[in-house]
Formats: C-alpha cells, sequence, structure tokens
C-alpha cells in the first residue's frame, strides 16, 4: 500500500497493473481490492512451483507488467521466472543485506545482537536475497527492541525506501557495474 500511497501522492510516476497473491486471505490483496486495484489470488497450494510460475508469468505478462514488485512474498521464484523478468523484479527485505538473508531477519538481527539494522531493496536474482541492492534504510536497535518493535520500525522505512527505488529503477538513471547500483 505503500506504492499506492506513493503513486497517488505524486512522490511516484507509476502505474500498479496487478496484485497478485497466493493467498485470497493476504493482507496486500485485500487493501488493494478495497482501494479498487486490479488483484487477484493465484493459489500455490499443491502446484509444482515451475507450472506455478507459469502461471505466475502469464497474469503478469497479460497485465503487461514491467517491473514485479515483491512485498511479502514468501516463495522462491523459478529460474524460468527470473530469467522471464531479468532486472525487472524487486523484493523488499528486512535486513541490512547481505546480513540475515532468508527468514527471520529481524530476530536474526536481535540474536547476534546487531546495533543497527534495517532494510534493503534488491534486483532479484537467483540467490536468496542476493541480487544487486538498490537502496537500504538504517535503524538502530535498541536493548528493550523485540522482533516485534524491530520489526515496525523497519517498515516504516520500507515504506519511505521502497518507491525511491522503484522510482529509481523506472527512470533508467542507474547503471550496475558487478553487485553495484550506482545512480547516474
Amino acid at each position: 500500500m505503500a506504492i499506492a500511497d506513493a503513486i497517488a501522492e505524486g512522490r511516484l510516476n507509476a502505474e500498479i497493473a496487478v496484485v497478485i497473491s497466493n493467498r485470497a486471505d493476504a493482507g496486500g490483496i485485500v487493501l488493494a481490492r478495497e482501494r479498487g486495484l486490479p488483484a487477484m489470488c493465484l493459489p500455490s497450494r499443491g502446484t509444482d512451483r515451475e507450472e506455478y510460475d507459469r502461471e505466475l508469468i502469464r497474469e503478469l505478462c497479460d497485465a503487461r507488467v514491467d517491473l514485479v514488485c515483491l512485498a511479502g512474498y514468501m516463495r522462491i521464484l523459478s529460474g524460468k521466472f527470473i530469467r522471464t523478468f531479468a532486472g525487472r523484479i524487486l523484493n523488499i527485505h528486512p535486513s541490512l543485506l547481505p546480513a540475515f538473508a532468508g527468514l527471520d531477519a529481524q530476530h536474526q538481527a536481535l540474536e547476534h545482537g546487531v546495533k543497527f539494522s534495517g532494510c534493503t531493496v534488491h534486483f532479484v536474482d537467483e540467490g536468496l536475497d542476493s541480487g544487486p541492492i538498490l537502496k537500504q534504510a538504517v535503524v538502530r536497535v535498541l536493548d528493550e527492541d523485540t522482533s516485534d518493535t524491530l520489526a515496525a520500525k523497519i517498515l516504516n522505512e520500507e515504506h519511505r525506501i521502497y518507491p525511491e527505488a522503484i522510482a529509481l529503477v523506472l527512470s533508467g538513471q542507474y547503471r550496475i557495474e558487478g553487485r553495484r547500483v550506482i545512480e547516474v
């Protein structure tokens, strides 16, 4: 919804072509429908990953999607999906990658005793949270923080930097050198 808000407020010159979830009760789907955005559920339970991704590719192509923005998407994408949208898939992750990739990043950060954590918007490649980094934001970790309080602080920053990263990609004002994204 932060992306939709940024569009509505004129901070992001984009259009949401479709919102897709594999869960009908996903908060993003419910909110998208309430806002009148095109939204659909594509159930994945019991479906082979390659088969599911073929259907997902078809739906995204039918909607003429230029950029895939993952948010809360907890499935690993197939190589075919990533190759189909190569350089056009973004993800937001609740840590300062490359630290604490994968699940439960906030818990991992607290367990490691870090003093700072944050979030990262990165291009998706075939590794786990390993693509070139577009934007990061830092939050201070307090001694009294729990996974929930840390997640809330990080979420505020996610809502700020994801639209910024999308705007950068849509502007084309960047280049990738190795693993580095350089704004031009």
